[in-house]
Parts: structure tokens; sequence; C-alpha cells
């Protein structure tokens, strides 16, 4: 329809339509014009919208009105594409994408993803699996990438003010005894023996075990360097790369009693070459998290341990049994490869020989355990039990 007429103002403009209703226009400081998203009933109406927009526009709080027209799908990968992300965690963010967040918001641009939106794909995921860490994961992805949308001023206002739904709440995990360690690694044979030690008293995470070579056993210091980690991706592939942090490089000294199966694994398993893996499989190439992971429920329930137990579980009981030897927290954070900037931390020193004393104190509690569990079997049957821990 045409315009039945109009006023000039000192900002912007306000016509009527021969409908009755009013619209108003403007142009922003490149000169863009801009017309109102939709249409008024008075010319009072039509003037103080204008009002509002000439005050954002002399506040810097204006934002194109058409700039929020992106793509969600189209921007969250632009997004992945353009940040240095571990490839793991790269992996992750793909999936959590692909299966929870696309879905719902792929078809929208970025000024239509609101809060009541967010909050109800929130309440219909925790609805569709019990899997709430996965659900919390994928809120933290989906808010990172909307906080960027408003950095790069495509938004007004992050929508996703849901408190606490980034949180992660996992069940406490627990940890094994001593006996419940050695009757694991008994059970997952000579080949893997010396991998679950490492994970138990190193503690070291299993894509660090992954990229162990020959070079990075010290056996006269009885222990092992870490300095790369070789995670393997869902599709089978290994990718090599730098430590979770730069705490993770370090030097792992472990108690004397592995010395033993430390020579013995070199001897017999590891591979021939100078630079060769120290932990592959039976075919001779790096293992696979499919064939290991299966041997590991079979040794496990060998071992009474429970279901849920994992392999990673392992550095919980490293954890534990160190402190219980006497480490501080400073040691056990050097120790497991971790990083903190708490304040209270940077007066606490691990060194080379603290770190030593430490694998000793775990050396003295794991004979006195199995010295204990050979007591026991002599004067009579007694069962293991497991121990919640810290």
């Amino acid at each position: 329809m045409g315009n039945k007429k109009g006023s000039r103002r000192r900002f912007g403009a306000v016509r009527q339509y021969r409908s009755g209703r009013w619209t108003a226009s403007y142009q922003d400081r490149t000169g863009q014009e801009h017309r109102a998203p939709e249409t008024f009933a008075t010319k009072t109406d039509a003037e103080v919208w204008l009002s509002q927009v000439e005050a954002d526009l002399t506040r810097g709080d204006w934002r194109d009105p058409d700039a929020g027209a992106v793509n969600f799908e189209t921007y969250a990968l632009e997004w992945l594409d353009e940040r240095d992300l571990a490839p793991t965690t790269e992996e992750l963010y793909r999936r959590l994408l692909r299966l929870h967040i696309l879905p719902t918001f792929g078809t929208y641009d970025l000024d239509e993803i609101t809060s009541p939106r967010v909050r109800a794909w929130r309440t219909e995921r925790l609805k569709a699996t019990d899997a709430r860490t996965t659900v919390a994961k994928a809120y933290r992805l989906l808010k990172a990438v909307m906080e960027t949308a408003v950095d790069d001023e495509l938004i007004r206002r992050n929508p996703c003010r849901i408190k606490g739904a980034g949180k992660e709440r996992a069940a406490e995990r627990r940890t094994a005894t001593v006996a419940q360690v050695d009757a694991v690694a008994d059970a997952m044979g000579p080949r893997w023996r010396l991998m679950v030690y490492i994970a138990a008293y190193g503690p070291a995470r299993p894509e660090e075990q992954a990229a162990l070579r020959r070079p990075d056993v010290d056996v006269d210091r009885v222990g092992v360097w870490i300095r790369t980690a070789e995670p393997e991706l869902c599709t089978g592939r290994r990718a090599p790369g730098d430590t979770k942090s730069e705490a993770g490089k370090r030097f792992l000294v472990f108690p004397a009693f592995m010395k033993k199966d430390l020579e013995r694994h070199l001897a017999w398993f590891a591979e021939k070459e100078e630079d060769g893996l120290l932990f592959v499989g039976e075919r001779g190439g790096a293992f696979r998290r499919s064939t290991f992971g299966r041997k590991w429920r079979r040794a496990r329930k060998k071992a009474g341990l429970p279901d849920d137990f994992r392999f990673y579980d392992l550095r919980h009981t490293g954890h534990t049994l160190s402190t219980r030897s006497g480490a501080t927290l400073k040691d056990t954070m050097v120790r497991a490869g971790q990083s903190s900037e708490r304040a209270a931390l940077i007066y606490q020193h691990s060194d080379d020989d603290r770190q030593t004393e430490v694998a000793a104190g775990l050396d003295d509690l794991v004979r006195t355990e199995r010295q204990k569990a050979k007591g026991k079997q002599e004067n009579g049957p007694s069962g293991a039990h497991l121990v919640q821990g810290a």
C-alpha cells in the first residue's frame, strides 16, 4: 500500500499507510536505511520506537536488526573450524552438535534462538536421555557458541541463561583395593599387566600410556617420561599430540616393586626398535581401544570389580593410595599431571626428590597390603571389598 502522509523528524521518519497504521524508518551511521519490523497503531507509538532506536545509537548499544539473520548450523560449524581444538575435543563437540543441538536449532537463525526455546530444548533432552552429563556438555557448547555471537554483535544477549545447567554432577567414583588391582592385573595377562600398574600407581592417563616408547623408560629410576599423548578417536585413528596440559609433561617415579614388571615388559612385549612403542597388541600393532576394552571387561569380572568400574578409575585409585602414603595435594597433582591456578598451591612444591619419596611410600603400602592378604589366605578365606574413594 502507498503512503497516505508523512512527517520529517530530526531523526528518522514516520509515515501513515492508507489502512491507518503507522510505520517508521531511519538510517544508521553508515547510511543504511532500516524499517521497523512491525507497524504501529498510532503516530506516537512509531515516534516512541524511533526515540528508543536513537537512544541506542547514542549510547553505542544499537545492533543491526538484520545481523542475527545468520543460520545457526553454519555459524556453529564455522565456530568449530576457527578454534585450535584437541582432536578428541573437536570430535566430542561435533558429536554433541550432530546428536543433541542441530536437530533442534540447526534451521534457526541466531536471533531466533530465544531463552524459552533453550529451556524447552534442555527439558526435552533431559527426558530423552539418562545421560545428564551429556546434556550439561551440550548446554555448555551451545552457550559458548551463542556467547561468541554476542561478542560478534550478531545478537544482543546470550539466550542460554539457565543457572547451573552446564554443571556436571557425576557420581562419585569407586576405588579398588591393592588386592583388587593385583587381581585385575593378573587377569589381564602378562602383556597388559604393566599398563594396569602404571594406571593405578603412576597414575598415567590411557592416552599417555599409548604414546610411551622405549626412550621414555628409565629402568634405573623405575619410571617413565610422559611427553606426549595419543588418544584414539571413534574412527580408530590415533591423534598424536601434546599432553592434556603442560603439567602433563612429567617424569613418573613408580614404586620400586614395579621394576621387575618394567624390565620384563621391555624384554618380552615392547617393540624391539630403538624408538619402539612400549605397549602393542598381540599382532604387533598399536593396541586398539575396542580390543583392550573387551579384555578389560573380562578381567574386571574375574577380579570381582563392579561392572561400572572403568580402566580410567584406576587413576582415582592412584590418587587415593598416594594420599594414604603421605603425599600432599601438590604431590598428587604432579603425579597425575594436573594443573590448577589456586593461590594456595603456589607456595607448595613437589620436586623429583619428593616424588621419589611418594613412590617409596606407595611401595611400602603395597608390600604391606600384599603381606596382609597373604596372611589372611594362610589363616582362612576372606573376601575383598571395595572402598569409596575421595
